[in-house]
This record gives C-alpha cells, sequence and structure tokens, in this order.
C-alpha cells in the first residue's frame, strides 16, 4: 500500500516535548480538504475549553481571517520578512481566548520573498521563537497554504508536531501519502528532528456510503494511533459558517459538525496531556 514505507518514519508518535506552548501546524498540501475549517474549529473548540490560542493564517487566501470575521489593518506579512514582532500584530477576535495573526493579499508574494533567504526553512521557528518566550498562549495553530512551498515547509519546519485533516476519498489517501512525505524529509533535513505527526483528522464523513467507510478503515489500519477517533460529518452548515464570519460553534451550536469539532478539540487535549479549564 502507499503507507507501507511511510509509517515507520514516526515510531515515536505520542512522546511530547515539554515546552509550555504548543506550535501545530494544520497541513495539507491538496486544497478542499477542511484545512482552513479544521484549524478554525479546533482553535475555537479549544478557546471554549478554557485555553488561549493563537491562529497564524499563513494561506494567502486569508481564509481563516474572513472565516473569523476579522477585518484588521495588521498582516503576517511584515513579521515574515522582518519588519515587524509577530505579537505586534496579534488581534483579538470576538471569542474569549481567541486570537490571530492576520493574512492579506500582501502575503502572495512573499514566498518569491522567502526563498532568496539562506534560513528559509528555519526563519518562522526563529520568529515564533519569541511568541514562545512571551509564554502568552497555550496553542498557537499554524494555518498552513495548500500546496509545498515555503510557507507550508517552514510551517512544518517550526510546529512541534503536524495535524493532518483528510477527506475521505481515495484522492485523499494519495494526498495523506504525499504530506507524510514531505514531514518526513523535513524531519531528515534536521530543521525539525523532534517533529512528530499529532494526529490525522478524517473530515467530509458521509456514512452513508462505502466510500467514506473505506478510506477511514484504510488511515486506521496503518495510523492506527494517529488517527482521531471522532471524524467531521459532511454537512452544509460546516461548510458554510466561514462565509458568514462565523465558526461553527455559532453557526449551529447544536449540530453534527459543532458536536464533532468539540469532540476533536476534547480528544487533541487529552493527547497533550492537558485538561480543559473549568
Amino acid at each position: 500500500m502507499i503507507f507501507s514505507h511511510l509509517v515507520r518514519v514516526f515510531p515515536q508518535i505520542l512522546v511530547r516535548n515539554s515546552l509550555h506552548m504548543k506550535v501545530i501546524a494544520i497541513a495539507n498540501q491538496k486544497g478542499g480538504v477542511g484545512k482552513t475549517t479544521t484549524a478554525i474549529s479546533l482553535a475555537a473548540g479549544l478557546a471554549k475549553l478554557g485555553k488561549k490560542v493563537l491562529l497564524l493564517d499563513l494561506d494567502p487566501q486569508a481564509n481563516a481571517t474572513s472565516g473569523l470575521g476579522v477585518e484588521a489593518d495588521s498582516s503576517i506579512y511584515y513579521p515574515l520578512i522582518g519588519e515587524a514582532e509577530m505579537l505586534d500584530k496579534v488581534v483579538s477576535t470576538e471569542r474569549e481566548n481567541l486570537y490571530i495573526v492576520p493574512s492579506g493579499m500582501d502575503l502572495s508574494g512573499v514566498e518569491i520573498e522567502l526563498a532568496r533567504k539562506d534560513d528559509h526553512l528555519t526563519f518562522l521557528r526563529e520568529i515564533l521563537a519569541g511568541v514562545r518566550k512571551n509564554d502568552e498562549f497555550d496553542y498557537c495553530l499554524l494555518d498552513t497554504p495548500p500546496s509545498l512551498g515555503v510557507l507550508m515547509t517552514s510551517s512544518l519546519a517550526a510546529a512541534d508536531e503536524v495535524l493532518i485533516p483528510l477527506q475521505c476519498e481515495y484522492f485523499g489517501l494519495e494526498g495523506l501519502a504525499k504530506i507524510i512525505h514531505i514531514i518526513s524529509q523535513v524531519k531528515e533535513s534536521g530543521a525539525a528532528p523532534d517533529l512528530i505527526l499529532g494526529g490525522i483528522i478524517m473530515t467530509m464523513y458521509d456514512g452513508r456510503t462505502n466510500l467514506s467507510n473505506q478510506v477511514v478503515d484504510e488511515v486506521k489500519k496503518h495510523f492506527p494511533d494517529q488517527i482521531y477517533e471522532r471524524v467531521v460529518p459532511r454537512t452544509i452548515r460546516v461548510s458554510e459558517a466561514p462565509s458568514f464570519g462565523k465558526t461553527i460553534f455559532e453557526h449551529e451550536a447544536s449540530g453534527s459538525g459543532a458536536r464533532a469539532y468539540m469532540a476533536i478539540a476534547h480528544e487533541f487535549l487529552e493527547r497533550q496531556g492537558d485538561v480543559p479549564v473549568d
């Protein structure tokens, strides 16, 4: 199978580091898999559970920014090119405990600028060192672009672990093999030797189809420790929430999508050895 030579890359998958603020890259080079929706929903879920969360919108499409209804003059572009501190660009959202460094159109050409840097793989890790030292946040989530460029690879190198949203379709399996290969390359480069695959979150699940169940079973077979127990159902409400600038918890708090992402937030904390704040 396409995963057979990749599984051994993460033999210590459940080992956690001792840093207080964890940096989590939400990554999949394939578009349309629910990556940004997962980044927003997990960040919002953790915030509802009392964790102080910083979401970095590293996608030039700025979907995480608009999906949270944020309109700001601040942009992550300037910290990335060394003209501002990351903490100076943090913007509060309307949700308690949830903050974002917004993206914008100015980010669209940044990869060309960053590719010229000698430290293009590690520069984001160095930038985030100041955020870690500040110790203001419990978790920093990186919404990465759906590409294999500098922003994606530097995000992986800056992270403590990676969460992969994976749609329940056959092509999703091929995409999973590719992103895991990229993670292994970043590890082996020495830029992030302790990087781990923290989890695989199955999205767009339709229990009425054999395909969805087959894809979930295939991932369970090869990544039993990494796959999250709760799957995210394919629902219109989950898809349309960002267009209103709302999280799924605000758009349909009692719906299946909100219940799924809250369960995932709880499971995330369990995997971290963390507990919700009362």
